[in-house]
Order: structure tokens, then C-alpha cells, then sequence
């Protein structure tokens, strides 16, 4: 028997009947308790809900967990690889997840030196929620064959063209494309490996000191003797700055209490510290100076005498 919905009492006007106060209660309790839409980080792929099996795999069974695959680089692993990692773990309602990764030799071969080596780039990937499996020494070109032994549905990236590795600027994913098997993610804004290291480029004397603060040596930090002389005269500077305001802060207060006028009492003040930690400066940059003629001329001695026992060699023979 069909289930006929019941109809709505009408009054003699021929209108429907309002409902009564304790619903129209109930429903506004109910709409103010509905939670908020939640923050998104990135555009949504389309206006629409993600595709159903039945739609992406006309051939195979809706149940089967379709797989999409992503690759990169992921050095500095960071949250814009996480999102959108994300994006292509929730293209479809069942999806199984495979990052390929490449590895350091065919990285460096056609983009250039990494930060983290291939095994921690792989194990970070393996950290991420959203990968449920990580292929190694992925290859920089998908192939028909790669696509076929690990049976990839989608592949997920950005829509940008990445050059193959034929040099003449062909696009890697361009066969996945043709085939119709591409899926778009969208890019995070102001996060990137590159944007990264560009910080720690930028700052490069303010971390090297913060790492010789710390127990590293300057052979660890690939940093040279001079540089390193440079940097601890900057951060004793640094150091004694730090102290002069502390004591100059002291002694404004004492002068406020003594009843001396403390404008008066802080330019004098001001006047000899700034005199102070300019003759000190002079006096590092004359030592600094010193030091690097002394590696000079001591580098002038070797070199002439690598040149003369050059010269004596014949002779002995």
C-alpha cells in the first residue's frame, strides 16, 4: 500500500492553518543550534557535491574505493601539501589515496637540491592523515604502464604545467589529461617549500647565530672562520645593547625618585652609551679587519711556498 502524506487542516477561509506556538518554537530552536558553515582554505573545487562512484567508474562497482594518486616533491613538508592532499582525498566519498614522491637523484636532476633527503620526505608523507599509501622514487612522467601496475583511477594536482623531461617544455601531466583522467586541486596562497627557504635565506645571519648559540660549531653551519668571529662580536653587541637599556631603564627610575629631571638626566645618559657603542664598534671592526689580513698574509706564505718547492723539485732531481 502507498503512503499517502497526510494533508494540512484548512480553515474556512480556504488557508492553511498556522502551526501551533510549540512548533514554531521548536523550529527556531533547531535553526539556532545548527552550526556554522565551516572556514574552507581554499576555493572549493565546484559548486557541487563531490562526484559518486557511479559517475567517475561507470565500469566498476559503485562500493570499490576509487584510487587517485598525487605526486610531488613535498620537501619542507608543509600544511598548503597538506590541503591539498586533502582536496584529492575528498574528491569522491571513497577514495584510496597514493602519493608518489621522487627521489633525491631524479629531483636534483631536473629541479634542483632538496632540504629534506628522500627518506624523510617519504616518511613524512606517511604522517599525513589524509595518504593512505606512499609509493617511493615515483616517476617524474606518468605513464600508461605506472597508471596500469598500481590500477590509478584519477590523478590529483594543480591545473599549473610542469615541464617533463624531455626539455622542450612539455607539460608531465599532459597524457593524463588527454586520457581524461586529471583531477584539479587548488593551490595554497602564501605557503610554499620555496617561499620557506626564501625566510631562512633572508635571515640567514640572525639563524646561524641562533644555532651557534646553541652548541653548533661553524663547520656544522658551513660557515667560515672570519664570519664566524663577525657573528659573536654581533651578538655580544646585541648582548650588551640588551644590558645598557636594561641599566639605563634602572637608573631613570632612581632619578625620577632622587627628583632629578629625568628628560634632562636620559639625553646625557643616551649621549654616552650611543659613544660607547660606537668607539666599540669601531674598536670589533679594527680586530675584525686585523684578523683578515692575518689569514691573508698567512694564505700570501703558504702559497709562496707551495711555488718554491715547486721550483727546488727539478733541482733535486
Amino acid at each position: 500500500m502507498t503512503r499517502m502524506t497526510p494533508l494540512r487542516r484548512r480553515t474556512v477561509s480556504g488557508d492553511a492553518e498556522p502551526p501551533p506556538p510549540e512548533a514554531v518554537a521548536d523550529a527556531e530552536g533547531a535553526e539556532a543550534e545548527a552550526p556554522a558553515t565551516p572556514t574552507t582554505w581554499y576555493e572549493p573545487l565546484s559548486p557541487t557535491a563531490p562526484a559518486t562512484h557511479a559517475d567517475a567508474d561507470a565500469e566498476g562497482s559503485p562500493s570499490r574505493p576509487l584510487r587517485v594518486y598525487a605526486d610531488g616533491i613535498y620537501d619542507l613538508f608543509h600544511f598548503g601539501h597538506a590541503r591539498a592532499l586533502e582536496q584529492a582525498k575528498k574528491l569522491f566519498p571513497n577514495t584510496y589515496l597514493l602519493v608518489g614522491c621522487c627521489s633525491d637523484e631524479i629531483t636534483h636532476r631536473y629541479k634542483g637540491k632538496t632540504v629534506m633527503t628522500e627518506a624523510e620526505r617519504y616518511e613524512s608523507l606517511r604522517h599525513c592523515k589524509w595518504v593512505d599509501e606512499v609509493i617511493p622514487d615515483a616517476p617524474w612522467v606518468i605513464t600508461p604502464e605506472f597508471i596500469d601496475k598500481h590500477n590509478i583511477d584519477y590523478v590529483a594536482h594543480d591545473a599549473l604545467p610542469y615541464a617533463d623531461a624531455s626539455g622542450a617544455g612539455n607539460d608531465v601531466y599532459e597524457f593524463v589529461k588527454a586520457i581524461g583522467k586529471f583531477k584539479e586541486t587548488k593551490r595554497t596562497d602564501g605557503i610554499s617549500t620555496s617561499d620557506i627557504i626564501m625566510r631562512i635565506v633572508k635571515d640567514y645571519n640572525e639563524y646561524v647565530m641562533r644555532n651557534l648559540t646553541r652548541g653548533y660549531s661553524r663547520k656544522d653551519l658551513g660557515v667560515s672562520y672570519v664570519k664566524e668571529k663577525q657573528l659573536r662580536v654581533n651578538m655580544g653587541i646585541s648582548k650588551l645593547r640588551e644590558k645598557v637599556k636594561e641599566h639605563q631603564e634602572k637608573f631613570h627610575m632612581a632619578a625620577k625618585t632622587a627628583g632629578m629631571n629625568p628628560v634632562e638626566w636620559m639625553e646625557n645618559a643616551d649621549r654616552l652609551v650611543a659613544g660607547f657603542l660606537e668607539k666599540f664598534e669601531e674598536g670589533c671592526h679594527i680586530m675584525e679587519t686585523a684578523i683578515k689580513d692575518r689569514i691573508q698574509e698567512g694564505l700570501k706564505r703558504q702559497q709562496s711556498k707551495s711555488r718554491t718547492n715547486l721550483l727546488d723539485e727539478p733541482e733535486a732531481s
